[in-house]
């Protein structure tokens, strides 16, 4: 496999290039929320307020919280502040991604050429890039994307409000209590259009760079045998993305699909020098090892990663590495790779566990 170590290195440094990017997405809605926040919580917290002062014993009733005025006026407010957000958000992300698919499109150059011999690489292969309209692509379904993943979150997340209110009006005698305990549960469902925009941020511009760098190596296949899963080793990667790194997949697969908000790359993989026709001596793979990192951690690393009841079940052998990813199906969205279950024990008396992975 001719995978070196400046193939690895260049294809982990295209990746933390693309994760500054999200990284600062992520900071951009992140204040964008709080502001809106800012801009329509006290007007909530005045209009809680008010209900409670003329409820008997500060008590509020689903009923008073209907029939005020004030309170729907500061819900309205709330409504068209989650729609902006919504919006502007759908415009913050699809505002970075034509620099990202050219940017991932770019790389593969450098990255294939890592893995062939100095000697003739000049005229051993002449590289071919994706073309303008093939990247134009990738951002249009990507921008459509992004608008479809956004369009409920303001829905969603007043449905979430409305439950926090009537939630909140049972318990609580001082008015000035009630009042925040109510914006406090809201601010939660205010800020869960957050959680979600954030992640679909990073999710569908990390897809738009992986189909970017699809389409680059797909012109090239007369060089590439496939591309490689690579994942991030480090005690925040999850089981599902352990396993997975190393795979190796053909070029025409999409991927890698790892979950929601993950930060595996795909790197390509060259033909032998063989089947390439150099009569050389390869250099031995450098494509890092999940299972020796994970065997190097200590078991306070492997039991945050695995979690207790997992780390016990490998520890027992029940569970190894070959397990831990399940293929999972989504309505709307493309399938992807989370972390599997437990096995159930077998009839006799041991573990029984099924490698889910893709060949």
């Amino acid at each position: 496999m001719p995978v070196t170590s400046t193939t690895v290195r260049l294809a982990k440094a295209l990746r933390s290039e693309l994760l500054k990017i999200t990284d600062q997405q992520a900071r951009d809605l992140v204040a964008a929320w709080a502001t809106a926040w800012d801009d329509v919580s006290g007007d909530l917290e005045l209009a809680i307020l008010d209900l409670a002062a003329r409820a008997e014993d500060g008590r509020i009733t689903r009923a008073q919280m209907l029939r005020s005025d004030r309170l729907a006026a500061a819900l309205g407010s709330i409504a068209r502040s989650l729609t902006r957000l919504a919006d502007q958000a759908g415009v913050r992300i699809v505002a970075d991604l034509p620099g990202v698919v050219q940017a991932a499109a770019r790389a593969q150059a450098a990255i294939v050429d890592s893995q062939l011999p100095k000697a003739g690489r000049e005229h051993l292969h002449e590289w071919s890039g994706a073309n303008d309209r093939q990247l134009e692509a990738i951002v249009q379904r990507s921008t459509e994307q992004i608008a479809s993943d956004l369009w409920p979150l303001s829905s969603e997340a007043q449905g979430v409000i409305r439950r926090e209110l009537v939630r909140g009006v049972a318990a609580g005698k001082n008015p000035r209590e009630t009042a925040a305990r109510m914006v406090k549960n809201t601010e939660g469902g205010f800020n869960g259009g957050l959680t979600r925009a954030l992640t679909i941020a990073r999710t569908e511009t990390l897809d738009a760079h992986r189909a970017a760098a699809k389409v680059a190596q797909e012109q090239n296949a007369d060089v590439l045998g496939g591309w490689i899963w690579l994942a991030s080793l480090s005690s925040r990667t999850c089981p599902s993305c352990l396993a997975m790194n190393g795979t190796e997949h053909p070029l025409d697969e999409d991927g890698p699909h790892d979950h929601p908000n993950g930060r595996c790359a795909r790197m390509p993989k060259t033909k032998s020098w063989a089947d390439l026709g150099i009569d050389l001596d390869e250099p031995a793979p450098s494509t890092p090892d999940a299972g020796d990192w994970f065997a190097s951690q200590d078991a306070a690393a492997q039991k945050k990663i695995l979690g207790p009841a997992r780390y016990d079940a490998w520890k027992r052998g029940e569970y190894p590495m070959s397990d831990w990813a399940q293929r999972h199906s989504t309505e709307g969205w493309r399938d992807s790779y989370r972390t599997s279950p437990l096995p159930k024990p077998s009839g006799n008396g041991t573990s029984a566990s099924t490698d889910l992975r893709a060949s």
